[in-house]
């Protein structure tokens, strides 16, 4: 139990769906648990997979999350799965459970984390520091490369 929850877990951070394509079950899993999460949760979600991440060391030093907070954290999101798989979905998450499996879940939690994150990287103050990155990039190298690969204009 605790590896499929850490599974869930990884599969909402990442909001990627796993190799296989999704089973219609899991597919309505998927669909459940984002009407079941309200805009409050997905954002605790958010925070959770920072906080988590946060705890690498190549990015801990960017961080002043503390043991304290993640551990909060993990209650919360834990409230959050209990609620949206034993209630807001149970019907839904049964039917994934019986006929697809941890691996049904694991893509049912993906969707919820795509939905998450793309809140989060819709924000206006998120949106401008990404596109900064288009100024540090040179942009005569990459239209050669694309002219190279034989589509002209694809990386402007």
């Amino acid at each position: 139990m605790r590896r499929t929850v850490a599974a869930l877990g990884i599969a909402l951070a990442l909001g990627a769906a796993g190799a296989a394509r999704a089973g219609v079950y899991s597919d309505d899993l998927g669909k459940c648990l984002v009407r079941g999460a309200t805009p409050s949760d997905q954002t605790t979600f958010v925070i959770w997979a920072f906080g988590a991440m946060s705890a690498h060391p190549a990015v801990k030093q960017y961080s002043n999350f503390t043991d304290a907070q993640r551990i909060e954290l993990n209650r919360a999101v834990g409230k959050l799965y209990e609620r949206l798989l034993t209630v807001d979905c149970r019907k839904e998450t049964i039917a994934a459970l019986k006929y697809e499996g941890a691996q049904g879940m694991e893509q049912s939690f993906s969707v919820l984390g795509q939905v998450a994150f793309r809140g989060l990287m819709g924000d206006p103050a998120v949106t401008a520091v990404l596109s900064g990155l288009a100024d540090a990039v040179d942009k005569q190298k990459l239209e050669a490369l694309g002219r190279e690969a034989g589509v002209a204009g694809a990386l402007k």
